[in-house]
């Protein structure tokens, strides 16, 4: 009989560790699955009651405005959870919404796995036992993530599936071929965000800032990857408000680590793909932007050295990080232009990110369906 999992993600970066997940579970298993579902996980068979976008914000005012009709979603989740009384539930990362409906569902007896930590390590800690009341088991993506936790309830990082894909990316020369960008001259890769409301902040200072290193640099061309067509039209709205007409860009559709491979360099907002460029290995400029009243509120709680991932997991202000009011055309193209004009610079970015790349390469698809499965074993062994 088909194990029945239970699997909620909610944003891109949720929807590809999933659809990875999902993949690994059916090597082992015979298995369904459905919940909040990206184009990735449905690609793997999973059912989705609700668009992943429907998740996918940032910003406490942004958040705000979407209370009731998450509200419902969570609700009618529970109910369709509760009847159906599937094997497992796993709920990957935007804790915010799956930490209280996991709790409900490990108060009616259900397996529990929250897969991503929360980033209890730069604020509000007390999450640490939010999760052990919610979830049985945490999965997590860097090694420095388990010990908060070792004291309150089983977490086994399996490393991040980025970095176990990066080592199949192609080269520089190899990803341009393959992108018909052919010649030696400057690509410059933009990544504004992949959720809507990060493209409406970012993507007037992206093209901003690629119009001024046109200009600078005449030989420069873009690239920019999308992981949909919402996220795409903002960024060609922001290119037709600002008349970049005839900015020299070539726009994909997904292919992040592939767009990164072949650029020089890479702009990119803080998060997922931040440490995706540094798996890739490309020097990157990091920026960040929310609505004024979610950052001044944020930084009352949030106690950060570095807000990019490459940052805090290299400990050292590796990456230049443009945050907020720093996040301006003048400020990004000063940045960007001292990378290109400086191989040493680069070169010492790359050499820090190869660490990061081994750290965290650890199989990690399997490594979770593997913990997923033994705690399914052992709930049926009466050991848990």
């Amino acid at each position: 009989m088909a194990l029945k999992i239970g699997i909620i993600a909610g944003e891109a970066s949720g929807d590809l560790l999933g659809a990875g997940l999902m993949a690994a579970l059916k090597r082992e298993e015979d298995c369904q699955f459905e919940g909040i579902c990206g184009p990735a996980m449905m690609a793997e068979g999973g059912i989705t009651r609700y668009p992943l976008d429907r998740l996918a914000v940032t910003g406490i005012m942004e958040v705000a405005g979407r209370v009731p009709e998450i509200v419902r979603m969570r609700r009618e989740l529970l109910r369709h959870f509760k009847a159906r009384r599937p094997d497992c539930v796993i709920g990957i990362d935007a804790p915010d919404f799956t930490l209280a409906l996991e709790r409900a569902l490990k108060r009616e007896g259900i397996p529990v796995v929250h897969y991503v930590s929360p980033t209890v390590w730069a604020w509000r800690r007390y999450r640490v036992r939010t999760v052990a009341r919610s979830a049985d088991l945490l999965l997590t993506l860097f090694p420095f993530e388990p010990p908060y936790y070792e004291k309150h309830m089983p977490a086994i990082c399996v490393g991040h599936p980025l970095a176990d894909r990066i080592a199949q990316s192609p080269g520089t020369a190899e990803a341009r071929e393959q992108l018909r960008m052919e010649g030696d001259g400057l690509v410059v890769a933009l990544l504004p965000g992949s959720r809507e409301n990060e493209l409406r902040a970012h993507a007037p200072l992206f093209v901003r800032t690629a119009m001024r290193l046109a200009m600078r640099y005449p030989e420069c061309r873009f690239i920019a990857p999308f992981v949909s067509r919402a996220t795409r039209v903002l960024f060609e709205e922001a290119m037709r408000a600002e008349g970049a007409f005839d900015l020299p860009l070539v726009r994909l559709h997904g292919h992040a680590a592939q767009a990164m491979a072949a650029a020089d360099i890479v702009i990119v907002a803080s998060g997922t793909a931040a440490l995706e460029a540094a798996l890739v290995g490309r020097p990157m400029v990091v920026i960040y932007r929310v609505s004024p009243f979610s950052y001044h509120l944020a930084r009352r709680f949030i106690r950060l050295d570095y807000y990019s991932l490459p940052n805090h997991l290299i400990g050292a202000p590796v990456v230049p990080e443009l945050i907020q009011g720093k996040a301006t055309p003048d400020h990004l193209v000063a940045a960007a232009e001292r990378l290109i004009e400086s191989p040493s610079r680069r070169a010492e970015m790359v050499a820090a990110f190869a660490k990061i790349r081994k750290d965290l390469q650890r199989n990690a698809d399997q490594a979770a369906a593997r913990a997923i499965l033994d705690l399914l074993a052992q709930r049926r062994h009466g050991s848990v």
